[in-house]
């Protein structure tokens, strides 16, 4: 394994001419993350918090965001330097930047790389986010430099696909033919920070990519270790033994951590926005009365009140809030106990019921849905929850083994994707063609594949928000809360730009990112 041994030395011999602390600014990165090890380093699979952050670190798209944002409008050049597309939005091609390189020995990018990647994250059988390019018609490489792709209908913001983002990051295709399935721990990409190791339940380990193509990270070393106790972590942060640290979506953390010297909290975008998906196919969810129970039981201003204001707003739709194409006025319920309990009578649970759901360790989360569970066992709806590591719970949902999954979940902010990947009968759990439908929803399909073609941005928006109404209604889902990203780090590591938002869910680290 060339790579893991030149990197390696690389490290040790940067550590052995490493000159005093006090003579130069420090180089290396000690981040603390709530896990024990990582899920997928593929970057089409990782759907994690925990994966998100840390592959965004390591790979690029053909286009990105902008450092510190999610805004479409602010979408600029990546591995393409300039892009044009047909006036109807169906052709498009990418100019690609010479002399990018791969981590390794692995060579410059090609449009090979790029075609071979995309083709990749349109296949359910490699990726998570095959959905998302369904319209994809070809995708071509007329030479080394230059991508050809031609869609079957318009996409809502095709640029948002291909950004530094899920489906949209571009890996070497020879590095994926020489892992096969072990290219998850091996990953090869051309981002600013290159893969060295991974040891479970210890940590992650990066090094800069010196032959980066924005030149050279000020970083030379990123540590990606693995925390999952909150109280450890929090030690280690307050001891200065870890520099950037996963926070809490809690107020009392947040507070805590402000008051420690030498230490900033980042509260930054997107929210996830967390939904109770119900399966509306499973006993006793398949009788409307009983979901219909459940959402009156929720308490969403309890549930924010409990994150903390600074972190958390109320959901208010079944997508997150801000998206184009959201909308506030949907037909969400507010709190009725009395009425949860008339409607489980009516259903035939006059005494209660009881439903068994998997639910995840990762600390937030857990402590969010025992806020549910609380809320919902006042109207009689007890809740057995199974908690499993972070990883199997992923994969236990996937498998369509919980009636309910609480889902928090941030993606482009265009209503398009959210609705089609949660909603739409094709992303149904289980199908070939699944993504994250939990609650087996097929009434919107309509308005979703409606929208999906709909030139007139006016009507389109009333589709999506029509489908929601559709959504809510049918209580496929009910939405929780939104809770805003939450990080801290010391006051002499500088990100290089202003963290408004990170679709990776964590910090975004780059070539600039240094130690002041």
């Amino acid at each position: 394994m060339t790579l893991r041994i030149t990197l390696s030395a690389a490290l040790a011999a940067a550590a052995i001419i490493a000159t005093p602390a006090a003579a130069a600014p420090k180089t290396d990165l000690r981040v603390g993350m709530a896990a024990q090890d990582v899920g997928q380093l593929d970057p089409h699979r990782a759907v994690s918090t925990i994966d998100r952050t840390v592959v965004a670190w390591i790979y690029n798209g053909l286009v990105r965001f902008k450092p510190g944002t999610m805004d479409p409008a602010q979408i600029e050049p990546d591995l393409a330097e300039k892009w044009d597309s047909s006036p109807d939005k169906l052709d498009w091609t990418f100019h690609l930047r010479r002399g990018v390189k791969f981590h390794g020995d692995f060579g410059e990018l090609t449009a090979d790389d790029v075609v071979f990647s995309l083709k990749r994250a349109s296949d359910a059988k490699t990726s998570a986010f095959s959905a998302d390019f369904a319209a994809f018609k070809t995708i071509e490489a007329p030479d080394p430099a230059t991508v050809h792709i031609v869609l079957a209908r318009p996409v809502p913001s095709l640029l948002g696909l291909l950004t530094n983002y899920s489906g949209g990051y571009i890996f070497s295709r020879k590095a994926v033919e020489k892992y096969g399935a072990d290219f998850t721990r091996n990953p090869v990409g051309t981002g600013p920070f290159a893969f060295v190791s991974d040891t479970p339940n210890q940590s992650l380990e990066l090094i800069a990519f010196d032959g980066y193509f924005r030149g050279k990270p000020k970083l030379e070393h990123v540590s990606y270790r693995y925390i999952p106790s909150d109280s450890s972590r929090d030690l280690a942060f307050q001891n200065d033994e870890i520099d950037l640290i996963y926070g809490k979506q809690d107020q009392a953390w947040i507070n805590r951590v402000r008051a420690l010297p030498d230490s900033v909290v980042d509260v930054f975008e997107p929210g996830e926005l967390a939904n109770l998906n119900l399966n509306i196919t499973a006993k006793p969810l398949d009788d409307i009365r009983v979901r219909q129970a459940i959402a009156y039981a929720v308490n969403r201003p309890e549930l924010v009140k409990w994150q903390g204001t600074d972190t958390a707003r109320p959901g208010q739709s079944v997508i997150p809030a801000g998206y184009l194409g959201s909308a506030k006025d949907v037909g969400l319920v507010n709190t009725d106990i009395a009425k949860a309990k008339a409607l489980l009578t009516e259903a035939g649970y006059p005494d209660g019921v009881t439903i068994k759901i998997i639910h995840t360790q990762l600390p937030q989360m857990l402590g969010s849905m025992q806020v549910v569970q609380a809320q919902l066992r006042k109207a009689g709806i007890n809740l057995d929850i199974q908690v499993v590591d972070h990883a199997t719970f992923h994969q236990q949902i996937r498998k369509d083994l919980s009636p309910i999954v609480y889902y928090a979940a941030a993606r482009f902010p265009v209503a398009d994707i959210y609705l089609t990947q949660f909603f739409h009968s094709a992303s149904i759990v289980g199908k070939p063609t699944a993504v994250t439908n939990f609650s087996h929803c097929d009434v919107a399909d309509k308005e979703i594949d409606a929208a999906k073609t709909e030139t007139d941005t006016e009507k389109q928006v009333g589709l999506w928000i029509e489908a929601q109404k559709k959504i809510v209604a049918a209580v496929c889902a009910v939405p929780l809360a939104e809770a805003l990203q939450i990080w801290a780090h010391r006051t002499n590591l500088d990100y290089g730009y202003e963290l408004k938002a990170s679709l990776s869910l964590g910090p975004l680290l780059t070539e600039a990112t240094r130690f002041k």
